[in-house]
């Protein structure tokens, strides 16, 4: 039986106010700057001085500007910290642009084929609903881009520099998924109308064709061949001719690509811990690698981070950037906005309850780059940023280990760090996944714009 908000309790609520003491010095503060200016720790600065026991020297950032690429940018910026160091190329990048033609090209191919799987639902079906609703869009996952780059390899940034579609990516969104909705409704009507498997995957790549031009008008047409030339650190040259994208990785980043797993931390019921899970829909290249995360507990996966950057590789990993966060600082900690003491209100929540509620979700790739260890246990965390040099630390921040806990839920780990249980349960699962439902927060960072 539902029941309205009675005058009796207004008036209750109106005299609550009475044992508040605090009230009007609250309420003056957060009338006047807000309510993240008025709860702000400032003891937060201090407690996040960027110091770490263990640090890896990366240095400037990448920006990914109006643009959702945050986990290109972050999985591409550990494959080029490695090569950075070798070749002698400081604040050298790779194309960001490439694999984001290539991403959003797969992505389109993606759509058709899961809407002419899906065309004897109903629009109004929750999963058809939801192919349309995002038929393409600039997030994505670490494997994602590993089936880019095993598919279509990689190049410098100076081959295939970024473009203003690149950089601020509302307009080329807009008008590709106008296109793949029109598109994936007559592929729809095709599968219903009979036509062969032959007739509607012909259709499809006259569709495809459509969004070949669109991209490579937006974005420029992908290199198949380049001569990479440079000077390096020590103002040597070097010349390197006629090299395909795919020998270009193989050559100067060669990165192990399968050995790099995506790991999770989702405390939730349905996610049993030490099981591999992957997300309905979510991928970009048919027939390429499959998004698979293993679930591992906090400290575990903490484990597995500080391993690695012991031994110099940097780390991958999605969170909520959102929350308790401060840009400009460039801090991330749970206590730097105390909202319960300026409201005398509770705001508690797990882990899992803030995931089961929508109340977070991955949103944001970084790369963690160092840790400060203290008696034995992490206490704070330097991580690069893709925002370009201004915000934090010019362009880093520092993450105390508190945010971690609540807002940190996936790590890309070198498998050789796994301990032979954990290498022995990704194994056991990652042919056949669990499958999670499509809106499932765990798949939240790939439907970013």
């Amino acid at each position: 039986m539902t029941k309205e908000i009675s005058n009796d309790a207004i008036s209750k609520f109106e005299n609550d106010l009475a044992n508040h003491p605090a009230f009007n010095v609250a309420s003056h503060a957060a009338q006047e700057n807000g309510i993240y200016k008025a709860s702000q720790n400032l003891q937060t600065k201090i407690d996040l001085d960027p110091t770490f026991s263990i640090e890896i020297e990366t240095g400037k950032p990448a920006d990914q500007k109006q643009s959702g690429r945050c986990w290109m940018f972050s999985a591409l910026n550990t494959m080029r910290h490695p090569l950075q160091k070798k070749f002698k190329l400081k604040d050298f990048e790779l194309s960001q642009n490439y694999t984001n033609f290539w991403d959003k090209f797969e992505k389109s191919n993606w759509f058709f084929e899961n809407v002419i799987a899906t065309a004897d639902k109903d629009l109004g079906d929750r999963k058809v609903s939801f192919l349309f609703t995002t038929p393409q869009q600039d997030g994505g996952q670490w494997d994602m881009l590993c089936g880019i780059i095993e598919k279509y390899g990689i190049v410098p940034k100076s081959v295939y520099p970024e473009t203003a579609n690149a950089t601020n990516s509302s307009a080329l969104n807009d008008t590709l998924n106008t296109l793949l909705r029109k598109d994936g409704l007559e592929l729809r009507d095709l599968v219903n109308a009979g036509k062969s498997e032959a007739e509607v995957q012909a259709r499809k790549e006259e569709m495809l064709n459509d969004v070949f031009r669109i991209l490579a008008t937006s974005l420029g047409v992908p290199p198949k061949k380049f001569n990479f030339e440079y000077r390096d650190d020590d103002q040597n040259y070097h010349i390197d001719q006629d090299i395909t994208p795919k020998e270009f990785f193989d050559k100067y980043v060669g990165m192990d690509l399968e050995s790099h797993i995506s790991t999770i931390n989702a405390p939730t019921s349905d996610k049993p811990f030490h099981k591999v899970f992957s997300v309905e829909y979510l991928g970009n290249v048919v027939g390429g690698r499959q998004v698979r995360h293993l679930n591992l507990k906090v400290d575990e996966m903490k484990d597995l981070i500080i391993k690695q950057l012991k031994d110099g590789e940097v780390v991958w990993f999605g969170s909520n950037v959102v929350k308790d966060s401060e840009r400009r600082a460039g801090l991330l900690d749970t206590n730097l906005y105390r909202r319960d003491q300026l409201f005398d209100v509770d705001f508690k929540m797990t882990k899992a309850q803030m995931l089961d509620s929508g109340e977070s979700m991955m949103d944001h790739a970084m790369v963690i780059t160092g840790v400060d260890i203290v008696d034995g246990k992490p206490t704070k965390w330097k991580i690069e940023n893709s925002w370009g040099d201004k915000p934090g630390f010019k362009g880093y921040f520092v993450m105390s280990d508190s945010w971690f806990d609540s807002f940190v839920y996936q790590a890309v780990i070198n498998k050789k760090y796994l301990p032979e249980d954990l290498k022995k349960a990704f194994d056991e699962g990652k042919e056949n996944p669990i499958q999670l439902l499509p809106w499932d927060p765990m798949g939240a960072l790939a439907f970013k714009d």
